[in-house]
């Protein structure tokens, strides 16, 4: 099944890439910088690979059941291990990226260092530096300074300590932000993403810089204040960096949003294999959210990770197993996000609690909230005038909390790996430790809404903790003679994740 998204994955860059047959040679070196074409003919590919990734197989369906928007249906088996907290690599997006997208981009900025149009080098670095984040959010300690050296001999790099690869990471976009781009110019029918509107690019970088750095929060390399100034100084993001759904054709096979591709495809694994999870279902729906029927058909949410219940857990007569539960809603002209509108306004709201300016922080807080609604099509903004996603927040805590949880709803079926790698690090929504096995009808008469529970099946192998990454990818262990010991499960914290809490 993983080979699927493969299969899929390789048929979107076909289709978006004209003369790049190389993108299919298996036979070379993904770390050997080889000649290029010019460098605008490599931006789409690396644009698409990227997008891909971010709601393919591994972080689409491993972000979305991690943070408990989907559970594993009653009725199938494909997504049982990771209810049940195995061991998961994400290997295919590790060497997905590391081959395509980060080898390529690297060529572009090699390629383009030195000219005068600054254009496609701003793209590559910003694009290059937003990837190596995700690779060592997603995994913690990896290779980076030596990695993707393999025409100077590096064929087995070191490992770096995620501290150090942040650093750089640091490093790498303030001189980023340096580049005048007033003269530079790119062709726009070669960029997805802002169709090559430089400008936009830089806001993306400026939103990347923050990004980074508040992701540092729990350690004591943060420092609020500085980034309050940079985020008062900044021109920030105010559209979506994505690949429009308008590029998608949601008649032919290959060319569709890739998790259309798992739910219309042959395979149809998202429509048989997933259902809502209690815990997100119940809480969208508990309190109104316009939403709910964006994201799921149907009317009932299933215990997370509780796929062998023969009870009767809501006591309507029917099992568990032959309940009808709510199915997973995407539409064939979906948006793929890279860093969206709300998720930049989320930042600059936490930021502002942080220092105590809660005006400020409700003023960004109900624009990410109105920009998710938008995205959903949803004119009202009821939810955050009357409703339950009213700002209230007078503590820096109660703020978090409150700016996460909405962060949590936002990024449902646009960036699940996103979602995941902010609950670990604001530990929102926090986790309950209700058992449900115990009294399932105890349970669903008390079920605590608003928060995840630990699942049902998976509840011994973490000692009662939620995942916080995958183990390292076999791709990465087997074949590099400086690879460490592999995690002993999926409960091992990257470096930044170091706030109290499950």
């Amino acid at each position: 099944m993983k080979s699927k998204s493969l299969i899929i994955l390789s048929t979107i860059l076909l289709f978006f890439t004209a003369g790049c047959s190389d993108y299919l040679d298996v036979n070379h070196d993904p770390n050997s910088l080889e000649e290029i074409p010019d460098a605008k003919v490599l931006l789409p590919a690396t644009e698409i690979g990227i997008a891909n990734n971010l709601m393919g197989w591994d972080f689409g369906f491993g972000g979305g059941v991690w943070v408990e928007y989907w559970t594993q249906s009653y009725t199938a088996s494909q997504f049982k291990t990771l209810c049940e907290y195995l061991p998961q690599q994400f290997n295919n997006s590790y060497t997905s990226l590391m081959r395509e997208p980060l080898t390529d981009l690297k060529r572009i900025t090699t390629d383009t260092e030195a000219d005068e149009n600054r254009g496609y080098y701003f793209i590559a670095e910003a694009l290059s530096i937003f990837t190596w984040q995700l690779i060592t959010d997603v995994w913690g300690d990896m290779p980076y300074s030596e990695a993707l050296k393999g025409n100077e001999g590096l064929l087995h790099p070191k490992q770096d300590k995620q501290q150090d690869i942040y650093a750089d990471l640091l490093t790498r976009i303030n001189a980023l932000l340096t580049i005048d781009l007033s003269s530079s110019s790119i062709a726009g029918s070669y960029d997805y993403v802002y169709g090559g509107n430089l400008d936009a690019w830089y806001k993306f970088a400026n939103a990347l810089k923050v990004k980074l750095t508040l992701r540092l929060s729990e350690t004591d390399q943060y420092n609020n204040a500085a980034l309050l100034s940079f985020i008062q100084s900044a021109d920030l993001l105010t559209a979506s960096a994505k690949i429009p759904g308008k590029v998608w054709d949601d008649a032919v096979e290959g060319k569709r949003h890739p998790m259309r591709e798992f739910q219309a495809g042959g395979a149809n694994y998202l429509s048989q294999n997933l259902i809502a999870s209690k815990n997100f279902f119940d809480y969208l729906s508990e309190n109104s959210d316009p939403r709910l029927e964006k994201l799921f058909s149907g009317s009932k949410g299933a215990f997370f990770g509780d796929f062998d219940s023969k009870d009767d857990s809501d006591g309507n007569g029917t099992p568990d197993d032959k309940e009808t539960y709510a199915s997973i809603v995407f539409g064939g002209n979906m948006d793929l996000i890279f860093i969206s509108d709300w998720e930049v306004n989320f930042y600059i709201a936490e930021v502002y609690a942080r220092a105590n300016d809660f005006t400020n922080a409700k003023k960004y807080y109900d624009a990410a909230v109105t920009a998710s609604l938008e995205q959903h099509g949803i004119a009202s903004t009821e939810i955050i005038e009357t409703g339950y996603a009213k700002f209230t927040a007078t503590s820096t805590e109660a703020a978090i909390k409150q700016i996460g949880m909405q962060k949590w709803v936002a990024n449902a079926n646009y960036q699940h790996i996103e979602s995941f790698l902010e609950r670990n690090r604001t530990k929102y929504p926090a986790v309950n430790n209700i058992d449900i096995a115990a009294n399932r009808a105890y349970a669903f008469q008390n079920f605590p809404v608003g928060d995840l529970t630990v699942s049902v099946k998976g509840r011994a192998l973490l000692n009662g903790n939620l995942p916080a990454s995958p183990i390292y990818p076999e791709s990465y262990i087997f074949r590099n003679n400086n690879s460490p010991e592999q995690k002993a499960n999926v409960g091992e914290k990257v470096w930044w994740n170091q706030k109290a809490g499950k």
